[in-house]
């Protein structure tokens, strides 16, 4: 499923028109991103939740040539899923 798929989900289950749906799903989707991008963590019970872990700074190495690269701390995203949306995937 992609973000179109799911925008018609929405219109459909929600009963309202496809540009409202995306305009939701948007909407969604842009606050879960600023709310990382702040450093906060998103809980949608029964769904789970958005983080942000740091990942540390450290020496990897290039397969093709061999050579080591150095490749710099930075934080990324991260999603643990509920109980809910776990019992629908079991």
């Amino acid at each position: 499923m992609n973000k179109s798929d799911l925008v018609e989900v929405v219109a459909e289950k929600a009963d309202v028109s496809k540009a409202v749906a995306e305009k939701a799903v948007s909407a969604v989707f842009e606050g879960i991103a600023d709310a990382l991008g702040k450093g906060d963590k998103v809980s949608l019970v029964g769904f789970g939740t958005f983080s942000v872990s740091d990942r540390s700074a450290r020496v990897c190495r290039n397969p093709r040539t061999g050579e080591k690269i150095n490749v710099a701390a930075t934080k990324v995203p991260k999603f643990k899923p509920g109980k809910g949306l776990k019992d629908k995937v079991n």
